[in-house]
Formats: C-alpha cells, structure tokens, sequence
C-alpha cells in the first residue's frame, strides 16, 4: 500500500494536517519532525522535498489558518452591516468560532511564536485578518470627535487582546478554567463596558 501523503497526491498538505494535529495534542513545540512525517505517512526525509523543519511546517500551518481567519472575519463584518455596531460585534464571535473550529491553526497562529514576516505570504495573510477589525474600529469611532478618537489601531488591538484572553481562559476547554457564563456572553459583555467607556455606545438605562 503506497505511503498515505503519497497516495492523498498532496504530501505538503498531508504533512500540515499532521502538523496540526500534533499541536493539538502536544502544542507547538512538543512534537518533531519525525512524528510529523510518520504521521502522514512518510518517511522522515520526505519532509523536506516541501518544509526546512518544525518551524516552516507551524510558519505554513499559521498561513493556513490566517487565510481561513481573514475569511471569516471578512464574511463576519459584512462591509459594516446591518449597522457598524452589529458587524463590529460580529468580528468577536468570529474571533471566538475560529478558535474552537481551527485550533491547530489558531495556536500555530498566536501561540507558537512563528515569525510574521517569515515569508511575505504570512504577513499579507496576517495583515488581511487584522485590517478587518481596525476597519470595523475605524467605522464604529466616526461619530467620535477627531481630537477624541482613538486610533483604529489601538482600539482594535484592545478588543483583539480581550477577544484572545476569552479564548485563552474560557474557550478552549482546559478542565478547570470554565467561567459561569458563555465565552460569548463574556465577550460581548465586555466589548460593551469598553465602547461605553469610549463613548461609542449610550450607557445601560
């Protein structure tokens, strides 16, 4: 029987879904090459017909993944509908779905501490993803006074920040680390304290 990213006809795709499921089981930076190749189904030396090592096959994994985040994060705004506010919100929870959908990408992504700059491909990809959340930013913050809005940039780095530490803390299902409320709820909660705080959104009546 011929070796199975052989028989799949795409050996650098076979070798990165086994690389993803490698860091799903012992992160990052708990498996080799070897495991990578044995679990696709070739041998060792077959890896580098397509990767260096380790951390070109977790750099692909990572382009991978921002490729499908930026999909998804795009369809999630909807070009600023059916009001900024919704589809900025709808960036979170697509945030939050990735996550758990893709979590061998996700942590390629944001946990392996993969260069960005790597390969011109990774940053564009990496860029494209991050460009949809400042462009909801910089939507939601017009009716703000120039001389008292925030940068895009820095008010969609917050909402990143806290949209990961959800993930981290309450969405990825480490035993013991479960919140009484939903990830989502969390999130959204939190996205609302932090547009209120800026003014963007009226206060609870």
């Amino acid at each position: 029987m011929p070796k199975r990213g052989y028989h799949h006809g795409n050996l650098k795709q076979a070798l990165v879904e086994a690389t993803l499921q490698l860091i799903e089981q012992k992160g990052p930076s708990g498996f080799t090459v070897a495991e990578a190749a044995k679990l696709a189904g070739v041998t060792p030396a077959a890896v580098y017909r397509h990767f260096d090592g380790r951390e070109t096959l977790i750099a692909e994994c990572a382009l991978q993944g921002h490729r499908i985040f930026g999909d998804l994060m795009e369809h999630a705004y909807g070009d600023g509908k059916p009001t900024a506010l919704k589809a900025f919100e709808a960036t979170g929870r697509a945030y939050l779905a990735f996550a758990r959908k893709f979590p061998g990408h996700y942590v390629a992504m944001f946990e392996s501490g993969v260069n960005l700059q790597s390969s011109a491909e990774l940053a564009l990809a990496s860029e494209r993803s991050r460009g949809v959340l400042e462009r909801a930013a910089a939507k939601l913050s017009e009716n703000i006074p120039a001389d008292k809005r925030p940068p895009a940039a820095m008010f969609s780095s917050h909402i990143w920040a806290m949209s990961h530490g959800v993930v981290e803390l309450f969405a990825r299902g480490t035993p013991g680390a479960k919140a009484p409320f939903p990830p989502e709820d969390l999130l959204e909660t939190g996205i609302g304290i932090y547009l209120r705080g800026l003014g963007l959104i009226p206060p609870d009546t």
